[in-house]
């Protein structure tokens, strides 16, 4: 069987990820192959979708915000994400056991004594009126009818039990508020579809992060139970190893460019699933900074590895390496720099690339 080593995957995961160059693609078809992107922080998919498309104003995924052909909700490892209306719909009903389970792992000695269908009935009949409500709101009125758990608690419980979304201003460009929530069958007209396992969501994240181990499948989605799903399309998939032995599955088709290809310099936003999207991230990612991508830290690639954090602060974006830079890195990661600033800022913006470490 072949092995791919480091320097493959790297390769395969950008051009997957659209990276190793920006793909003509409309922002919500880049939304649909991404498989959706993390979004608990609001303005950070803005980011990703501008490191990966030739053309991604932000007014067009606001477009796509306001017209509910894009959503925010809870569903991967059930933090947020922004997927496509379509997803939403076809997906959360496969990951409600996850969602409940992660759920009553916070919160499972306060719910004790709450019938969990009995919470979901109720907060489906207080926001039929139509009100998007915050989790604060939808929690201090069940309190009445359970004054045991808090109100955060039952806020959280309730609307993981019933399948909702965040609903816009949250998640447009430059606008800032808290998240108010509504069902997402009223949101999008439809009833989520029934759990299924016919394999789409393996083709699904193979198509945007392979090749891949069942565990970085299992990594991405949160969800148990792959096993099933991966039997179901095995006989369309084909077969690699890793440098550790692991059998990696992708789609035949896939594109898995040679090791030697250029990779340009790119800025990654917080929580951005060409890194998180796996078990094993060293494909993308030193052992040594592994912790830095689950802490919200923004992060440039440079000849597709991580190589360095950014920030943005009183209009200056500036760059801290990880590692020594050559000349030619500064001046690479500059020029990408101000364009990201321009981008951000309107052309308002400064650059500062830290002296680099040793």
């Amino acid at each position: 069987m072949t092995v791919l080593d480091t320097r493959a995957l790297n390769r395969a995961t950008l051009a997957r990820q659209h990276l190793l160059e920006r793909a003509d693609l409309g922002v919500l078809d880049a939304v649909a192959h991404l498989g959706g992107l993390q979004a608990q922080e609001p303005q950070e998919p803005f980011v990703g979708l501008w490191s990966r498309l030739r053309e991604a104003d932000p007014a067009t995924l606001d477009a796509l915000l306001t017209a509910r052909r894009v959503v925010r909700m809870h569903l991967m490892r059930r933090t947020v994400h922004l997927v496509t209306a379509t997803d939403a719909l076809a997906w959360r009903g496969r990951h409600q056991a996850m969602l409940t389970q992660r759920m009553l792992g916070v919160y499972r000695r306060e719910l004790a004594e709450v019938d969990l269908g009995e919470l979901a009935d109720a907060v489906a009949d207080l926001l039929a009126d139509g009100e998007p409500r915050t989790a604060g709101e939808v929690g201090k009125a069940l309190a009445e009818r359970w004054p045991g758990p808090s109100p955060r608690t039952l806020g959280d419980a309730a609307l993981t039990e019933l399948p909702v979304v965040q609903v816009p201003p949250r998640g447009l460009w430059g606008r800032t508020g808290g998240a108010l929530f509504t069902p997402l069958a009223r949101w999008l007209g439809a009833e989520p579809h029934p759990p299924s396992g016919t394999g789409d969501l393996v083709r699904r994240y193979l198509a945007a992060h392979g090749p891949a181990a069942t565990a970085d499948i299992r990594a991405w989605s949160g969800l148990a139970g792959l096993p099933g799903e991966v039997d179901a399309v095995r006989d369309e998939l084909v077969s690699f190893r890793d440098a550790r032995g692991r059998e990696l599955l992708d789609l035949p088709d896939a594109p898995r460019p040679d090791p030697d290809t250029p990779a340009p310099v790119r800025f990654l936003p917080a929580f951005d699933n060409a890194v998180l999207g796996y078990d094993d991230r060293s494909r993308i990612i030193d052992d040594a900074h592994r912790g830095l991508s689950v802490a919200g830290t923004r992060f440039v690639l440079l000849d597709g590895r991580v190589a360095a954090t950014w920030t943005v602060a009183d209009g200056v974006l500036s760059v801290i390496p990880l590692r020594r830079f050559t000349r030619a890195d500064r001046t690479a990661v500059g020029e990408e720099a101000r364009a990201l600033a321009v981008f951000l800022t309107g052309g308002r913006g400064r650059v500062r690339v830290a002296s680099s470490r040793t």
